[in-house]
């Protein structure tokens, strides 16, 4: 079965991108800090939204909006995961299989990743929410904003929500992809 991507111009899309093997090379300051670089770096020279974002030590999730009459995030996608590759400490590189050094590639990042486009913003507020519990559902904070590489801040800062939001039951079934 072949896969197809949804390419809409101008469209908000959920990702989930895993780190090869799921080891945990996000899991490191100086290592997010690279992430976050080479996402202003991709910014500035093909425009897109970060709407929510957390990462996590084997992956993270975000939402982006592309620009309109733009539905080019598989280009985005491959230059953020190059800069990131060709930036980072060597030492997060893991081993290489024989076909990725066939290809003189690293095994920074899995070569694929999962995406949806949001359909609605009821769709936008559950992967938002998705994101930003992320940290709690896998055990790495007591709550959500004690996390700090996730964009809830952002939103409790803006008065989107309240600094205690996601302290109690937060429904998510259905929602994301791990």
């Amino acid at each position: 079965m072949k896969y197809r991507r949804a390419f809409t111009p101008g469209g908000s899309f959920f990702f989930t991108v895993v780190t090869e093997g799921r080891r945990p090379i996000l899991a490191p300051a100086d290592a997010v800090a690279v992430l976050r670089e080479a996402l202003r770096t991709v910014r500035a020279r093909r425009p897109f939204v970060i709407e929510a974002m957390v990462v996590l030590p084997d992956h993270l999730h975000c939402i982006w909006t592309l620009p309109p009459g733009d539905a080019d995030f598989a280009t985005r996608w491959r230059l953020v995961k190059t800069w990131f590759t060709k930036h980072c400490d060597p030492a997060l590189c893991g081993v290489a299989n024989a076909a990725r050094r066939s290809k003189g590639a690293q095994a920074v990042w899995q070569h694929r990743y999962w995406e949806h486009q949001l359909q609605d913003e009821q769709d936008l507020v559950h992967h938002v929410e998705y994101i930003h519990f992320n940290p709690v559902k896998h055990g790495l904070a007591a709550t959500p904003l004690a996390w700090p590489y996730s964009s809830l801040s952002r939103y409790v800062d803006a008065g989107l929500y309240p600094p205690d939001w996601g302290q109690g039951v937060v429904e998510l079934e259905g929602v994301g992809h791990e």
